[in-house]
């Protein structure tokens, strides 16, 4: 063994870092759980979950857009009951039609055409042929909307030509009543020629 290597010294050698196990106090175990009880009891009573004044006086999200303020114009929302409760049955609720029963909706150039062909249709009805985008029908259609009033029956066409990716303008009650007062108490038929023939 050669005189120069020497072990080298504690006080210089660097000490190595070592793992211990101090145990973590148990008060701040208690802390922490107590933080926890803290937290979950504070949210319960500043959250709004299952709160009687957001959830007891609506018994569904109905009843609840009732009670919305509205928004201007036509109401689409009546249009879209009065629409599945009567044009529907017929045109089917996703406004494609039914074939050899009734033409489509979407898409159509009569329902995003000329408001005064469109508002007639329903008030004394269609007979004849018809193209609808591109295809021909030889249907007849009953004066659905004779009956509605002109609130209603504005909303339902509103509602037409604004759903299923149709972008026409709205019609209003003054358009349905304005026109309603043009026809006055017809109850033939429309045909396309007719209707054409009207500005």
């Amino acid at each position: 063994m050669s005189l120069d290597a020497q072990p080298p010294s504690p006080l210089t050698a660097e000490a190595e870092p070592q793992a211990g196990r101090t145990a973590v106090p148990v008060w701040l175990i208690v802390l922490l759980f107590l933080l926890l009880y803290w937290g979950m009891v504070y949210f319960d009573q500043h959250s709004g979950w299952f709160d009687a004044q957001v959830y007891t006086p609506y018994q569904s999200a109905a009843e609840l857009a009732l009670y919305q303020p509205p928004t201007g114009g036509v109401d689409l929302s009546r249009g879209k009951a009065v629409y599945e409760n009567i044009c529907g049955l017929c045109h089917n609720t996703d406004g494609m039609g039914k074939p050899g029963q009734a033409p489509p909706f979407a898409g159509s150039e009569w329902a995003l055409g000329n408001p005064n062909h469109m508002i007639r249709i329903p008030l004394a009805g269609l007979a004849g042929p018809i193209e609808i985008k591109g295809q021909q029908w030889n249907l007849s259609m009953p004066a659905m909307g004779a009956a509605l009033p002109d609130d209603d029956l504005a909303a339902v066409l509103s509602y037409i030509r604004q759903s299923w990716g149709n972008k026409a303008s709205p019609i209003t009650p003054e358009q349905v009543k304005a026109v309603r007062a043009a026809i006055g108490i017809r109850t033939q038929p429309w045909t396309v020629t007719e209707l054409n023939a009207i500005p």
